[in-house]
Order: structure tokens, then C-alpha cells, then sequence
């Protein structure tokens, strides 16, 4: 891999988001990479609800594959995630991908 040093008119490569209020969570960095690719995927490929609100399909083996980690992993980091609040998952039928809604942190959260 080629590397530069930065400079002022560096152009970024693409990059994923992840708000400061989830890097002082109580959660593994794990489930803090998998939320911020969470993030970055429903920000491009978000699908709106009955509702309006966006929500994505991510299979297990595939988010496994994205984050370069076992599926067993990308599970616990994902009831994590849905433990701290940082998500909503809503099963669906079998044989399909739960819909994987993102919560947003709200300034002046309590883990701020």
C-alpha cells in the first residue's frame, strides 16, 4: 500500500463515521467499528420505512466479512450495540435479514 504524509489540500479516502459520543461508550471497539460501518452503509444505501425512516438489510455473514471478523463476533457486537441503545434491530421472517435501524446519539447524552 502507498502512504502520504498529510498536508492541508489532502484529499481523504473514503471514510466511515462515528459519532464522539460512541468512542466514550462502554462498548467493545469492535462494536464501535461495526456501528460506524452500520452508519456509513444506511447513509448510502438506507431504505425508508412505512414511516420515512431509514433502515438497512445486513446479513450476519456479509457485515462478518465487511468488518474482517466472525460472524459469532459481528453477533455479540450487535447485541451490544442494541444493549447500549445505539441500534434497533426488527426480526423478520426466517431465512431473512433482520431490518438494522440506526439511533443516532442525541448532544448531551448521558455517556458523553
Amino acid at each position: 500500500m502507498d502512504y502520504e504524509l498529510m498536508v492541508a489540500d489532502t484529499t481523504l479516502p473514503p471514510c466511515i463515521p462515528l459519532p464522539r459520543a460512541a468512542v466514550k461508550l462502554p462498548i467493545c471497539s469492535t462494536a464501535k467499528v461495526l456501528y460506524a460501518r452500520l452508519l456509513g452503509e444506511i447513509l448510502t444505501e438506507g431504505i425508508p420505512d412505512d414511516n420515512g425512516i431509514l433502515f438497512i438489510r445486513f446479513p450476519i455473514v456479509e457485515l462478518a466479512a465487511a468488518i474482517c471478523r466472525s460472524p459469532m463476533t459481528v453477533k455479540r457486537s450487535l447485541n451490544e450495540l442494541e444493549q447500549a441503545g445505539m441500534i434497533m434491530r426488527v426480526r423478520q421472517s426466517v431465512g431473512e435479514a433482520s431490518h438494522i435501524y440506526i439511533l443516532i446519539p442525541k448532544t448531551g447524552a448521558a455517556y458523553e
